[in-house]
C-alpha cells in the first residue's frame, strides 16, 4: 500500500517531504490521544493523518537539490528496500544496524501504544521519544549506507544534485 514508484521516490527525496513526514508522527499521536475528547470521532483525525502519510511523498515536486542529509537518507532507504527484491547487495553491517534501529523503534512504539491506550502522559512521551530517536538513527544509518554505496557504484553519486 505504501510502495512507491521511481517518481515518488524522487519526490520523497525533497527535503520538505522528508521533514514533514517526520513531523507527521506527533500529529498521529495527538489524533489517537483525541479519543478522550472526541470519542469515536477521533477516527476522523487519524484518517486524515494516515491519508497525509500516504500522500506526502506524492505531493511534493522533485527537488532542485538533493544534497541534504534527509534526501540522502531517502536514497539509502531506497537502496535498502531494493535489496529485498534481490537487485542490490547491501553490506551486512547496514542490515544489522537497520534491524537494530527498527527493533528499538518497535519497542518505543509498544510503549507509546500502551501510553495512548491508558492515556498516560509519561509512557506516551517516553515511547514517542524512543521511536523518533530510533527512526532518526535509522535515517542516519541510511545516509551512511547511501554514501558507502556511492563508493561501490558510481551511479548512486549521480542521485545527489
Amino acid at each position: 500500500m505504501m510502495s512507491m514508484s521511481e517518481d515518488v521516490w524522487w519526490r520523497h527525496a525533497n527535503p520538505w517531504s522528508g521533514w514533514t513526514r517526520v513531523a507527521t508522527f506527533p500529529l498521529l499521536i495527538a489524533a489517537f490521544w483525541s479519543r478522550d475528547w472526541l470519542g469515536i470521532y477521533f477516527l476522523g483525525p487519524v484518517a486524515v493523518v494516515l491519508l497525509w502519510t500516504w500522500l506526502n511523498p506524492r505531493v511534493f515536486p522533485q527537488p532542485k537539490s538533493t544534497d541534504h542529509w534527509i534526501s540522502k537518507g531517502v536514497f539509502g532507504e531506497k537502496i535498502f528496500t531494493s535489496r529485498k527484491k534481490g537487485n542490490i547487495e547491501v553490506p551486512r553491517r547496514h542490515v544489522v544496524a537497520a534491524n537494530l534501529t527498527t527493533a528499538l523503534s518497535v519497542v518505543g512504539v509498544c510503549v507509546l501504544i500502551y501510553g495512548l491506550y491508558a492515556l498516560e502522559v509519561w509512557p506516551t512521551l517516553l515511547g514517542a521519544a524512543l521511536a523518533v530517536l530510533a527512526k532518526m538513527w535509522f535515517v542516519d544509518r541510511m545516509v551512511w549506507l547511501y554514501e558507502d554505496m556511492c563508493a561501490i557504484d558510481e551511479g548512486y553519486r549521480q542521485w545527489v544534485k
